[in-house]
């Protein structure tokens, strides 16, 4: 179930409650967690299998947010050029990186010439098993984007974020220096603002919401060049949620609304217009953006 569907079934009966019961704040935001992000830990290998030349990747390190300990599992689809651009892969609630969904995604990336980096946030797959947060998550991010500076010193990083992970990676770009680009598809402006699209979205419960991933704010200290991606029949983030947060970005920025578009098949029906963006505005050369693997 995705996350969008969680806040519409389960997130609004669960804060009503929630606040004539007087619960503590840490029971809603726990809640909230659990219903946002929907961590499968047990499904790690499940899906997708992973491609031939997959290598797995360990992060380890101390959480600020936490104190404690993490170690975060990492997919690494390595390209066969050298100097092939390289991409952080963040993915959406529920399924991790050893999904179908995110396995299809990061195959057709790699067949538009990159190296992908693929993470899971703790709390999915095989990383530390821990209820995931919004903080915790942006910490993720930012461990697997220094992994790839590392290994990867001079090749032109991107990071690419659908859905909730959309959110993730506009938080991550936010705070970044060396970064060529930020995709994001089927995103939105905040958690607020997607539940307010909803059947009770006329209520006024939005200070209710702990785990908030506003993009919109954040999107405005992005400087990297923006691809916003939506699917014009994605009934789960509106597409007007997706224009909004392209509105919101400061500096060169491109909207591709990929005509009949699902929440789960714009990247595949829109695999034209992404490699038409990487060429015309991301500037990657033809060889690079349209090669095969």
């Amino acid at each position: 179930m995705n996350f969008a569907v969680v806040l519409h079934r389960r997130l609004l009966p669960a804060l009503l409650s929630l606040l004539v019961l007087t619960a503590g704040c840490s029971a809603l935001d726990s809640q909230q967690r659990r219903w946002i992000f929907q961590p499968q830990a047990a499904a790690a290998r499940a899906g997708t299998a992973p491609a031939a030349g997959t290598q797995d990747v360990w992060l380890d390190f101390t959480s600020r947010e936490s104190g404690e300990p993490v170690r975060l599992h990492a997919l690494w689809f390595p390209a066969d050029k050298a100097n092939a651009p390289a991409l952080l892969y963040l993915h959406g609630a529920r399924w991790g990186v050893s999904g179908r969904a995110s396995g299809d995604r990061i195959r057709r990336m790699r067949e538009m010439g990159f190296s992908v980096l693929a993470v899971d946030y703790r709390g999915f797959g095989l990383s530390t098993p821990s209820l995931p947060s919004e903080a915790g998550a942006h910490e993720d991010a930012l461990a697997a984007w220094q992994w790839l500076a590392r290994h990867q010193p001079q090749a032109p990083r991107y990071i690419f974020g659908h859905s909730l992970g959309g959110a993730i990676a506009v938080h991550l770009a936010s705070e970044v220096e060396d970064l060529q680009g930020l995709m994001v598809e089927g995103t939105f402006t905040s958690v607020a603002d997607v539940f307010a699209t909803m059947r009770w979205g006329w209520l006024p419960i939005s200070w209710l919401i702990t785990q908030r991933f506003d993009s919109a704010e954040r999107m405005g200290r992005v400087k990297a060049p923006v691809l916003v991606v939506h699917g014009s029949a994605d009934s789960l983030i509106r597409p007007e949620l997706g224009r909004a947060l392209y509105e919101r970005v400061p500096g060169r920025k491109r909207f591709e609304l990929v005509e009949g578009g699902s929440h789960f098949s714009t990247h595949a029906l829109g695999e034209a217009q992404y490699r038409a963006a990487l060429q015309e505005f991301f500037g990657l050369a033809p060889a690079q953006a349209l090669a095969g693997f």
